[in-house]
């Protein structure tokens, strides 16, 4: 039987390549078809690939992929990534690898890469029971008591909490009179966008997920079978490392321990919370489920980009330990222009690298710290580590007009992220070179954290100085 497969599969690309042959013989392409295979099997699972080609001038890029598609008897999905040349894609097929990849050089296809799947969510929890995270519920949760903070009224435990105090995010808008410009695209879950805090600081985004333009809303992600029952936002709302919501910290009741949703409503608040009048893009590459693919995520990157006006900086709270060679093309077709990124470290507890985090010449690594001022247990760290930034207890926005507390790196990266944002204030043409330079001027607390804890202050006083390392 495995010898019968073999020699079909063998049989069946040596067919394709014989036909195309013929097809692209000189004065033979307007005579013979391109050879059609039969479509997928309904017991087939459909292989998602992203896919370069260059084309050339009788055919383009789209042309040459819909050739690849017609050989291979069809792609259920065929999407441009929205890359300035527009020569990826995102297909699918069930057509095996080695009768794909046979193709890949007579058709001028010059890389292709498996579109995975990538999660918000750790491989475990990090903290096993939810009603005990590390240090215990941060106080501000209950001072509930309404401030004004720039545009909106907000919770006074999230516009004073100790965390934008320990990067002095607040003694630097004082000194330098700044507090944010530009526009801070999020690649993450979407946002709540009838949050008061950030309603009038947000600008119209893209839903991936959908192919939606405009809110970029989590809140479409709700239904019967994800069983939000938030109150209203009468409790306060735990959420950890696994991002594990919390109703009532007395009962522990869980909304989905397997959910990432608020994931980016909170990412949002921190950014926020650092450059209160920066604008947000919310960029929704995420289910509420925490997964993504990666195509998604390419293509929120070159929309970011290619906005009018364009983001002045990327935050990407998540990670994968898995390279993607157009992924990294994305991400310095950003630094090209002018875009300051910043990607969480991951929460592995180990030295490791992982990825966006590890494409070091565009962008800047974030580890975690406690209050303490030293690593969080689960923070990875090591030689891609740019910075670190508190990502223990911190208080940001979730959805419903409520608030909640967050552990993890993926709640540390929006404090450089939002840096960005004040940087631009003082800085001129403020890139990612120039920005992760002055972010660099931070304080120094052991191995494996790159150049230390962030310090706003510091980083403002280099960009106004001209003080690059």
């Amino acid at each position: 039987m495995e010898t019968k497969k073999k020699y079909g599969m063998r049989y069946r690309l040596i067919t394709i390549l014989l036909g195309l042959a013929l097809w692209a013989t000189p004065g033979a392409a307007q005579l013979l078809p391109i050879p059609i295979l039969p479509g997928p099997t309904s017991n087939n699972t459909p292989q998602r690939y992203i896919v370069r080609a260059p084309g050339g001038i009788n055919c383009d890029s789209m042309c040459v992929v819909q050739k690849l598609c017609r050989l291979i008897g069809g792609c259920p999905l065929l999407e441009p990534l929205g890359d300035p040349l527009s020569q990826v894609f995102v297909i699918s097929t069930s057509v095996v690898d080695d009768v794909l990849y046979g193709l890949l050089d007579l058709l001028g296809i010059v890389h292709i890469e498996i579109d995975r799947l990538i999660s918000l969510l750790p491989v475990s929890p990090l903290i096993s029971d939810a009603t005990q995270p590390p240090g215990g519920l941060p106080g501000g949760l209950s001072d509930r008591a309404l401030v004004q903070f720039y545009a909106s009224k907000v919770w006074n435990g999230y516009a004073s909490q100790p965390a934008a105090n320990v990067v002095g995010a607040n003694q630097a808008r004082s000194q330098f009179q700044v507090s944010g410009t530009g526009t801070i695209g999020i690649i993450d879950t979407g946002v709540d966008p009838n949050h008061p805090a950030l309603a009038p600081i947000l600008v119209p985004g893209y839903d991936f997920t959908r192919n939606q333009a405009g809110a970029a809303s989590e809140m479409a992600d709700l239904n019967q079978s994800t069983a939000y029952l938030v109150d209203g936002g009468a409790s306060p709302i735990l959420v950890n490392g696994s991002t594990i919501a919390v109703l009532d910290q007395s009962t522990a009741y869980l909304i989905d321990g397997h959910s990432a949703f608020g994931h980016g409503t909170m990412v949002a608040g921190i950014v926020h919370l650092v450059a209160p009048t920066s604008q947000i893009m919310p960029l929704k590459a995420f289910k509420a489920d925490g997964t993504g693919y990666t195509s998604d995520i390419i293509r929120a990157v070159y929309y970011a980009v290619n906005a009018v006006p364009k983001v002045s900086a990327l935050n990407m709270s998540f990670s994968t330990p898995v390279q993607s060679a157009e992924l990294e093309q994305a991400v310095d077709y950003a630094a090209s222009q002018f875009v300051v990124s910043a990607a969480a470290a991951g929460n592995d507890g180990k030295e490791m690298v992982v990825y966006p985090a590890g494409y070091q010449n565009d962008v800047m690594a974030v580890a975690s710290t406690n209050l303490a001022e030293t690593r969080s247990t689960f923070s990875n760290y090591g030689s891609d580590v740019w910075v670190a930034a508190p990502g223990e207890g911190i208080i940001t926005t979730y959805p419903f007009g409520t608030y909640a507390a967050g552990w993890g790196t993926s709640f540390s990266t929006p404090f450089v992220t939002g840096t960005g944002g004040l940087l631009a204030n003082v800085q001129a043409n403020m890139n990612e070179r120039a920005a992760s330079s002055d972010i660099a001027h931070a304080e120094y607390i052991g191995y494996g954290m790159g150049h230390g804890e962030l310090d706003v202050v510091r980083a403002l006083n280099a960009a106004q100085n001209g003080n690059h390392e």
